[in-house]
This record gives structure tokens, C-alpha cells and sequence, in this order.
């Protein structure tokens, strides 16, 4: 039995979670090991009880990991562990991050710069617009959005990333075999066709559940850089993921809406609570140009010499804009480099303090 077979055989067992088998492989040096460990070792573990070890003693009378795999290998899905380099590297540093991530589509590098637009399942048309607005102009700039693929402003965010020809990634709280909502079951194809990536933690045939979408919420704020919410009731899941990134140490925004408007109660709470306010996608790609680095210093007020020498497709747009103000056609036109290839670069430039983005998408050297 290989690690990855292990691992999906330990996700597979009801009620051990991530937390628990971390433990016991650190205890017992792989997952393999966990597997054929007696009883009384397990119960040595701290946290594992009788029932749990009982419940890893009977793995494979309990769960059919074979019928498992060939379903995801049928599907042409792909299953992504620690171990591998796909697995996002803000989420495993996070508390509990899961043992597996089922992936329907991709996962790339550039998705390490993602941002995630949550909100209400239950939206006005102000929501859905405003939805659709941010997440077509960040991805238009190269981040990768980051939702859950519910009902209402996640749609409108996987939506208006798409309409962008840039990355989405629906993390669902159900197993891939069970898409839901159903009726967003076109969006997730579109989005697992060279859009981005449909992930889950759940094995295939999981049902939604009052438990898994806390979990699939988890997974969103650990996996993004912040988190935007657009429109959401005082009390929600939305509310529940910006509380989770703000615990993780991450950047909340919030937008704005009428005051008259139970919709929009939950972001104006968090805008009192210390969320940052934002009108448009510009405020947040300027919010993170300016957010410390490791050592203290502010990315977007770091003095050219500070920089590693600029070389590949960062020098190419570099040298491309130097003294020039362009759009992104002229900028695929004058690098002859791909757009998504150009999208991340000049996320990255920016972060750096090197670009600045100007109204009308037009790009500058700082």
C-alpha cells in the first residue's frame, strides 16, 4: 500500500479527522504504519480512544478503498496529498488542513495567489453584480478566486472570474460525486475545463451535510490570502469563513450596502469590527501591494535594490513598460508571453511595488 492509498483509507473512516491522524503519524512515521498498528499502540496515541482505534483496526470492513480509487481514476480525477506539490501551501500550514484533496480539474502554481469573494446564498441584485465585478477584475489581474460554489454570490464569483479567462476554485462541501447545488453541476464542468479546479476534502459519495459545509468554509479562508465578503445576513457561512480568515491572521474586506437592507447587515458588522471597506477590485490589489513582508518591511515601499534580479517574464514586461503606459493586449503583443502568464506576472510586479496598476487597465513601471 503506497502513502496516497493510506491516506485516502484514513479520510475515508468516519470520525478521525485531520487533527487525529496527525498525530498518529507522527507517532507511528507514515499512514501506512497507522493502518497495521494493534490496538493497543493506537490507544497510546493521545486523543485515540477504544472507538477510534477500533474503528482503524476494521478499515477495511468498514470502507471499499479500491471501488474508491477506480471511481476517481474513472472519473479522471486526481487525489492530492501534503506530499505533492499541487497542495496549496497556505492551507497546510494552517491548523487542521485536510489529509486529501479530490481535484476535479487543476491545481497550479499561480493559484498560491488567491483571494476569496464569499457571501449570501440568498442575494440581491446589488450582490450578484458587485460579486461578478470583483472577481472579474481581480482575475483579470491574475489572482485566483477561491469560493464554495454555492448558490447565490459564490456562482457570480466563479462566474465573473471565468468571464475574465482567469483561475476559480470551487472547494464544495460535498464529495465530487455529488455535486451541489445539482444545478451549478454546467459551472463546475466549466470551471474543471482549463478555468481552475472543483476540490473537496470528502470522499466521492459524500452527501451535504450541517457538518461539511463548516468544514468546506475552513478550506477557503486557510487557502486565500484574505477574504472578500459581498453581501451576507448578519449571521451566515459567509460570516463564519471571514471569522475563520481573521483568526488564520488574514485581511478581511467587506462591501458596503444599503443600511435598510438585512443583506447587507453582516458586512456592515464586520466593517465595524475592523474589516477593511472596499468599492472596487483596485482597493484590494492596492491593499495588498502594501501588506509586510517576513521582515517587517512593506512590500509596496521597498526600494528597487531590495529586489532579487529581475530575469524570465518579469523582465520582459519590466522592460516592456519601461517608460510606457499599456493595456494587457499590447502587453501580450509587445512580450509575446501567454495571459495568464502575463496576469500573474504582473500580479506578482505589483506586489513586489514594481507595477502599478492605473485606472482603465492600464499598467505602469513604479
Amino acid at each position: 500500500m503506497t502513502s496516497r492509498e493510506a491516506l485516502v483509507a484514513l479520510n475515508m473512516l468516519p470520525k478521525i479527522g485531520p487533527v487525529r491522524v496527525r498525530r498518529l503519524i507522527d507517532h507511528f512515521g507514515s499512514a501506512e504504519a497507522i493502518l497495521t498498528a494493534d490496538r493497543q499502540r493506537l490507544t497510546g496515541v493521545q486523543g485515540v480512544g477504544g472507538e477510534t482505534a477500533d474503528a482503524i483496526r476494521s478499515w477495511q470492513d468498514t470502507i471499499d478503498l479500491s471501488a474508491e480509487l477506480q471511481s476517481v481514476s474513472d472519473r479522471g480525477l486526481s487525489i492530492v496529498t501534503q506530499e505533492d506539490a499541487e497542495y496549496p501551501d497556505a492551507l497546510k500550514q494552517s491548523y487542521d488542513p485536510p489529509l486529501v484533496l479530490y481535484v476535479w480539474g487543476a491545481i497550479e502554481e499561480i493559484d498560491r495567489h488567491a483571494l476569496a469573494i464569499v457571501g449570501s446564498r440568498k442575494t440581491s441584485h446589488y450582490g450578484t453584480q458587485t460579486s461578478r465585478q470583483f472577481a472579474f477584475q481581480l482575475a483579470t489581474s491574475g489572482m485566483t478566486i477561491v469560493s464554495g460554489l454555492a448558490r447565490g454570490i459564490d456562482t457570480h464569483a466563479h462566474e465573473g472570474a471565468i468571464a475574465a479567462k482567469g483561475r476559480t476554485i470551487a472547494v464544495i462541501g460535498s464529495g465530487l460525486g455529488q455535486i451541489y447545488p445539482p444545478e451549478n453541476m454546467a459551472l463546475a464542468e466549466k470551471i474543471a475545463d482549463g478555468h481552475g479546479a472543483v476540490v473537496s476534502e470528502f470522499p466521492l459519495n459524500t452527501t451535504p451535510s450541517k457538518k461539511t459545509f463548516p468544514m468546506r468554509n475552513r478550506i477557503v479562508a486557510a487557502w486565500a490570502k484574505a477574504v472578500l465578503v459581498v453581501e451576507c445576513p448578519e449571521w451566515s457561512g459567509a460570516r463564519i469563513t471571514a471569522n475563520l480568515a481573521g483568526e488564520l491572521g488574514k485581511t478581511v474586506y467587506a462591501v458596503p450596502g444599503q443600511i435598510d437592507r438585512p443583506t447587507s447587515a453582516g458586512c456592515h458588522s464586520l466593517i465595524r469590527e475592523g474589516a477593511t471597506l472596499v468599492t472596487g477590485g483596485q482597493d484590494i490589489l492596492d491593499d495588498i501591494s502594501l501588506l509586510p513582508l517576513k521582515d517587517g518591511t512593506v512590500q509596496g515601499g521597498m526600494p528597487s535594490c531590495a529586489h532579487p534580479e529581475i530575469t524570465g517574464a518579469d523582465r520582459s514586461i519590466v522592460d516592456a513598460l519601461d517608460g510606457e503606459t499599456l493595456r494587457i493586449d499590447e502587453l501580450l503583443s509587445a512580450t509575446r508571453l501567454a495571459l495568464p502568464e502575463v496576469n500573474a506576472t504582473l500580479l506578482k510586479l505589483e506586489i513586489q511595488g514594481l507595477v502599478r496598476q492605473l485606472p482603465g487597465g492600464r499598467f505602469t513601471r513604479k
